[in-house]
């Protein structure tokens, strides 16, 4: 099963505030990733408005409790995050098949 976790409200200032930031929210995302847990994500560009992470897993678990402990979101850098449970079908990952 996947799951999509959306960063919204991005502070006017996030590409610059978010340096300070960035190797410790990288570094939560390495861990995620080694886990298993994400498999992809990264930050909406032209304009970065946002960020997209796709998890894997049986339920929103891991998707919502690194959006609780990223520092992104703990430094109000993220002003509201989502998951969504994605149903995919096609492609070599694909969790379900028609």
């Amino acid at each position: 099963m996947h799951h999509l976790l959306f960063y919204r409200d991005l502070v006017p200032d996030y590409v610059s505030r978010r340096e300070s930031l960035r190797g410790v929210h990288l570094a939560h995302a390495r861990a995620a990733a080694e886990r298993g847990e994400l498999v992809l994500g990264g930050a909406l560009a032209d304009p970065a408005d946002g960020a997209v992470l796709l998890f894997h897993g049986d339920s929103p678990a891991a998707a919502e409790t690194f959006a609780r402990t990223d520092p992104y979101v703990l430094n109000g850098l993220v002003g509201q995050w989502e998951v969504r449970r994605w149903h995919t079908v096609a492609g070599a990952l694909a969790a379900h098949s028609p």
